[in-house]
C-alpha cells in the first residue's frame, strides 16, 4: 500500500502540480516562520539563540501536527487515514509547480521583455534580479530547477520511501527553514546558522542520489553525459554549500554552460565559485532541456526507491 500512495502521490504532483488557492503544508509552514521572525526584536536572546528556537518549534510543530493529523485520520478509517497519507505525500513534491513557474520564466524570456523575466525570475530566486541580463536570468533558473531537484522532488521522494509523510514533511520543514533564512548576509547569518547547517546534514544523502539520477538521465535524453560525469565529480563541491553543486555540476556539464558566480542578495554581494566550463552562452531553450532531466532524473529515483523498498521489505 505504501508503494501505490507513493506512486499516487507523485501522479498527483505531474498532473495537478500545487493550485495557488488549495490548503497547503508547506505554505504553512512558511507562514508560521515568518510570524516567528516578527518576534525577534521581542526576544532578549541572542541572534544565535533566536535562530535555534526557531527551529526547533518549527520542526516540532510540523511534526507534532502531522503525526496528529495521521494518528487522528487512522481512528476514523483506514481509508481516510491513506487518504490523508496521500495528501501530505503529494504536497511534499514538488515537480510540476517547480516546472511551471521556470516555464513561465522562459515564455518571459521569449516572448516578453526583459524587465518582465527579471520580475518573473525573481518570484523563484532569492538573488536581485533588476540588473540580471537574457543569460543570467536563464542561468538563475537553471540553478534553481537543479537545485530544487533534489530539495522539492528527489529528496522528498526519498523521505515518503524511507518515512513516510512525517518524514517528507520534516525534510520539507528543514528545507524551507534554510530557503528563508539560511543566507550569509549580515541579516540573517546568526539567525540562520542553525537552520543552514542542519539542511547541510539532513540533505548528504538526497544531493547525491540527485547527483546520481541526473547523470544517469543525461545520458538517456541524449545530453552530453561525458561532461556531465567529468564536471559533476570535478565541480561538485563548488559551492558553501556541501550539497548544492552536486545536481548543478551535472546539469552544468549536460548542457555544456557554467553556473555559479557571485550575485547580489539582500543588498548585499555574495562571491561564489563558478560551476561547469564556458564553453557557450546559455539560452533559454536550456531551461527546456533542464526541466527534462528533472523529470527523467525522478522517473530514475522512483525506480531506485521502489527496487530499493522492495528489497528492504524482504530483509
Amino acid at each position: 500500500m505504501t508503494l501505490i500512495a507513493i506512486l499516487l502521490a507523485l501522479l498527483l504532483d505531474w498532473t495537478i502540480g500545487d493550485p495557488y488557492s488549495w490548503p497547503h503544508p508547506i505554505k504553512a509552514i512558511g507562514s508560521y516562520i515568518n510570524f516567528f521572525l516578527q518576534l525577534k526584536d521581542k526576544f532578549l536572546f541572542s541572534d544565535y539563540l533566536f535562530g535555534a528556537l526557531l527551529w526547533l518549534s518549527t520542526i516540532s510543530l510540523s511534526l507534532g501536527l502531522t503525526a496528529g493529523l495521521l494518528w487522528f485520520s487512522s481512528t476514523i478509517h483506514w481509508l481516510f487515514y491513506w487518504l490523508i497519507w496521500i495528501y501530505l505525500a503529494y504536497a511534499c513534491l514538488a515537480t510540476k509547480s517547480l516546472a511551471h513557474e521556470a516555464r513561465k520564466v522562459y515564455e518571459k524570456l521569449t516572448t516578453a521583455s526583459l524587465d518582465e523575466a527579471r520580475d518573473q525570475v525573481g518570484m523563484i530566486v532569492g538573488r536581485q534580479t533588476s540588473e540580471l541580463s537574457e543569460e543570467e536570468i536563464t542561468k538563475a533558473t537553471i540553478e534553481t530547477v537543479a537545485e530544487n531537484t533534489s530539495d522539492g522532488v528527489i529528496g522528498p521522494l526519498l523521505c515518503l520511501f524511507l518515512g513516510g509523510p512525517l518524514l517528507a514533511i520534516f525534510y520539507k520543514a528543514v528545507n524551507t527553514l534554510d530557503s528563508m533564512v539560511g543566507y550569509k548576509t549580515k541579516k540573517y547569518f546568526k539567525i540562520g546558522y542553525v537552520s543552514a547547517k542542519i539542511d547541510d546534514l539532513v540533505n548528504l544523502i538526497p544531493a547525491r542520489l540527485t547527483w546520481l539520477s541526473l547523470l544517469v538521465a543525461s545520458y538517456m535524453l541524449e545530453l552530453d553525459g561525458v561532461c556531465a560525469l567529468r564536471i559533476g565529480i570535478r565541480d561538485r563541491y563548488q559551492h558553501a554549500s556541501p550539497n548544492s553543486a552536486f545536481p548543478e555540476s551535472v546539469v552544468a556539464g549536460a548542457l555544456g554552460i557554467q553556473l555559479g558566480g557571485g550575485h547580489y542578495y539582500h543588498g548585499e554581494f555574495l562571491d561564489k565559485p563558478k560551476i561547469g566550463d564556458n564553453r557557450r552562452k546559455a539560452c533559454p531553450e536550456d531551461i527546456k532541456s533542464c526541466l527534462s532531466l528533472l523529470y527523467m532524473s525522478t522517473m530514475i529515483a522512483l525506480i531506485l526507491g521502489i527496487i530499493g523498498y522492495l528489497i528492504l521489505s524482504n530483509l
